[in-house]
């Protein structure tokens, strides 16, 4: 007879590793599952970011992001010390160019404050350059509690610490099909069936997928918007002594291009953010037509170029044109020349779309009696992981009645 288990984790992420380690900590006697359809864990969005822990500066008071992230960041930064993950705390500048972006500036550091961020302050261009001496700004903010880390060695190191608990991780199982059997269902994969009363989804850019299949009520469709990133050259990491980020634009949930020293010691310049053609288009040439075709079929699609084209048609300019991507680039660190770059990696982040067009900003998870779905989790889902999992854990014990 096929083992029946309590709880079916499907993505083996860092949310979806995080989400298991908390129910074990809180039900260690829950029969758990994790299925991941690649052949390890963490191999999209954990394995392809910039490596910060990002402090809670950006997000509204009182968001999901807002709490979780600040509590997650704390929560990491212990784990990282428990299981010996090298972290530093090099912290990041916020650099206001023009006397136009102040304001957003200020609403920044107001929001920070107010969700607790440790040690903000506000800088002039004088103290900017005692921190930064190659940056560019009217003025700026300065987080000192910043971090940066490897992901996949924190995703490694929970992995192990569920093994360790008695959980099962199941790779290579790429769920097809779902069928409800009884008080429970049987997630479908090449690889067999899995049995469980329970599913918590945490597929990350498969997200909305899974929900569907599963028969889920789902208001969002998943976007995939991949980021490309430069690698300066190593005769020029004397630029960049820690993180240096522009003032974002409130209309786009995104961060900016921006400057990023790496816990292996390089220095990475980007992401942009550009449409992609499948859900993990790495690139350009990279196109799944089913999964395009099914981008292009949803009206809320439609609505984000409508709202957003403007914008969009930048960033595609922007992937495309190195001296574009400079340009921008130069607005932070004016002394950075084209030659000091070149085309480094990218990521592609899983961005929930709503039938109107606008871009979800908040995490979405969203629970049934049977299932709980995270709709929406992309930077700084990673940070906040371990937080997310623990109210994850505490969304089960109502949803699905675990003690």
């Amino acid at each position: 007879m096929a083992v029946m288990y309590d709880v079916a984790i499907v993505g083996g992420g860092i949310v979806g590793l995080a989400t298991g380690l908390a129910l074990t900590e809180r039900f260690p006697r829950l029969r758990l599952v994790l299925l991941e359809k690649e052949s390890r864990i963490g191999t999209h969005q954990t394995g392809h970011n910039s490596g910060v822990i990002h402090s809670g500066i950006y997000y509204r008071p009182g968001s999901y992001k807002a709490r979780l992230t600040v509590e997650g960041a704390r929560q990491l930064i212990e784990f990282c010390e428990q299981d010996g993950i090298r972290y530093e705390r090099i912290g990041k500048v916020i650099v206001a160019t023009t006397d136009a972006e102040l304001p957003r500036l200020q609403t920044l550091y107001e929001r920070g404050t107010a969700n607790g961020v440790p040690g903000l302050r506000l800088l002039e261009p004088g103290e900017l350059r005692t921190i930064e001496p190659h940056a560019a700004a009217v003025r700026a903010i300065h987080s000192p509690s910043t971090a940066i880390v490897d992901f996949t060695e924190v995703a490694a190191a929970l992995d192990l610490r569920l093994r360790a608990a008695g959980a099962e991780i199941l790779t290579g199982r790429h769920i097809t099909r779902v069928v409800r059997d009884g008080d429970g269902v049987r997630l479908c994969s090449s690889r067999g069936e899995t049995a469980a009363r329970r599913v918590i989804n945490c597929a990350g850019l498969y997200s909305d997928v899974v929900a569907r299949l599963m028969g889920a009520p789902t208001a969002v469709r998943i976007i995939p918007f991949r980021g490309e990133y430069y690698m300066v050259r190593p005769e020029r990491h004397d630029l960049v002594r820690g993180l240096v980020y522009p003032v974002p634009d409130p209309a786009f949930p995104f961060l900016g291009v921006h400057f990023t020293r790496t816990i292996h010691g390089q220095v990475e310049a980007g992401p942009n953010a550009v449409l992609a053609f499948a859900r993990e288009g790495y690139s350009l040439g990279r196109v799944r037509p089913g999964e395009l075709a099914g981008a292009l079929g949803y009206r809320g699609f439609w609505a984000m170029v409508a709202r957003y084209w403007r914008t969009g048609s930048y960033e595609m300019y922007r992937s495309l044109s190195k001296a574009a991507f400079v340009r921008a680039l130069q607005r932070l660190i004016p002394a950075i020349r084209p030659e000091d770059v070149t085309p480094g990696g990218a990521g592609v982040r899983a961005q929930a779309v709503a039938a109107d067009g606008s871009l979800v900003d908040d995490f979405s998870i969203v629970s049934g009696p049977d299932a709980i779905h995270v709709l929406n989790a992309p930077s700084p889902a990673a940070t906040a992981s371990l937080a997310i999992g623990r109210h994850i854990a505490a969304l089960a014990r109502e949803a699905f009645g675990l003690a």
